[in-house]
Formats: C-alpha cells, structure tokens, sequence
C-alpha cells in the first residue's frame, strides 16, 4: 500500500452491474486522480483483482454469477486491502453477511458521493498507517494470538477471523479488564469518522460465536458492560 502524498494513483475497483452507478462512480473519482477500473459481476472483479493489483475495492452486493458477499471471501482469503460495500436498504441480512465476510464499511443507495469519497480516503489513509506493533505473539489466559500471521488459538483450537473480529480481539488482548467504550472500540478499529454501532454490535456478535465456550450460557469472555462498552476476561473468569 503507497502512502497518500505520492504521485502515483491509487487503484479503485469497482464492481457493479448497473452501468448508471459505475459511470457516476468513475466520473466521481476519477476527478480525485484516482486509477479505475470497472467490472459488472464478481467473476470478472476476482479476474482484476489478481490481475491488476487494486487498492481498494467498491462492490455492489447483488450481483450475476458472484455476488457481492462471496467477493468479499475470496478476496480476503489473500488480502487485507479495504472493502466498501453498496448496498440498498433491503438488504440488510446481505449486509451483515458482506461484514463478516470481511468488508470494512458499507454505503447505502442512493448515497451521497462525497461522502463515499471521505469514506475511501479514511481507509486507504487507515491502510496507509504504519503504526508498529508492540507485541508480535500474545499469550494471554486462553488466547494466542500471532498477530503478524494474523492467526488466533482458542484453548488451543485455531480459530478463524475475519480482519476486523481480528483487530477487535487483539485491542481487547493489549488491555485485558478494562472497559472499551463504544466509541473508543469504534475508532479503534474503523477509524475516527466512523459513527456507526451496527458494525460493532455484528463483529462482537460474530467474535463471541466463534471464541465462546460451547457450555457457557452467557459470554464469558467479552463483558458487556450495560450503556458503556464491552470488557475482556482472558480466562473467562473475574479473577484473572
């Protein structure tokens, strides 16, 4: 990922199949110097994905062939480059699913273009960021977490996560017990410009399935903490 300030464009892919969004989406971004590239379906996106090298990637959820939701998986089966869905206010359940699957924001139709375009630049800016990691390998009650092959193991099982469940649980590992308010999880993980609680509430949902005990009728491991945020118990137990 190049920083902002050089000269050479980022590269936009963009996938949909309605050639009216596609046009207004290039005109739009192109004017921001960006390099676009278009493609109407998921096959066709995956295609340029390998081919071309794209920054980041604006797909359409339904879709001919590949929708929007399976794109998100096999991208990011081998990348971490950020994924901005468009979606319309139907869709809800397709846009949950597009976030677990690895997509890092969503814009609803009809949307606002220059709001998309602060959205792309605060991710790419985010992509950008170099900010080094003060742990590599985290060993912490019944969590390891090897954060530069981005794998987690759960009392000793190997648990996949998406990209951001990932980040969400490393935030909580760096500072077990204390209380993350919503806000300060938010911008943690999506960036300072993000305002939305269902990206949150979806991923700690998500998370809890998958590092959860089996037997355990309430969350053990990540507290909600009622009006405040949410709370890490490493061991699943108070007395950490």
């Amino acid at each position: 990922m190049k920083p902002l300030e050089q000269d050479a464009p980022y590269r936009i892919l963009i996938v949909d199949d309605e050639p009216q969004i596609t046009r207004v989406l290039r005109t739009a971004l192109s004017t921001q110097s960006y390099a676009i590239r278009i493609a109407p379906n998921g096959v066709e996106a995956l295609e340029a994905f390998h081919d071309w090298h794209p920054d980041l990637v604006i797909t359409d959820l339904a879709m001919p062939h590949m929708d929007g939701v399976e794109l998100c998986r096999e991208i990011r089966a081998v990348s971490q480059i950020p994924i901005i869905v468009l979606s319309v206010r139907n869709q809800d359940r397709q846009k949950i699913e597009a976030l677990d699957a690895g997509a890092d924001d969503y814009v609803t139709k009809p949307f606002s273009i220059l709001e998309l375009q602060a959205r792309l630049r605060a991710h790419l800016r985010r992509q950008a960021a170099t900010a080094p990691i003060p742990e590599e390998i985290i060993d912490i009650g019944d969590f390891h977490i090897d954060v530069p092959q981005h794998r987690v193991f759960v009392r000793g099982e190997d648990v996949h996560l998406t990209p951001k469940q990932f980040d969400l649980l490393l935030c909580f590992a760096q500072r077990p017990g204390q209380v993350f308010t919503h806000r300060a999880l938010l911008q943690a993980v999506w960036g300072t410009n993000v305002d939305q609680p269902e990206y949150l509430r979806v991923n700690i949902g998500q998370l809890r399935k998958k590092i959860e005990r089996p037997d355990s009728a309430e969350p053990c491991y990540i507290i909600t903490e009622p009006w405040v945020g949410y709370r890490f118990r490493p061991t699943g137990s108070d007395t950490e």
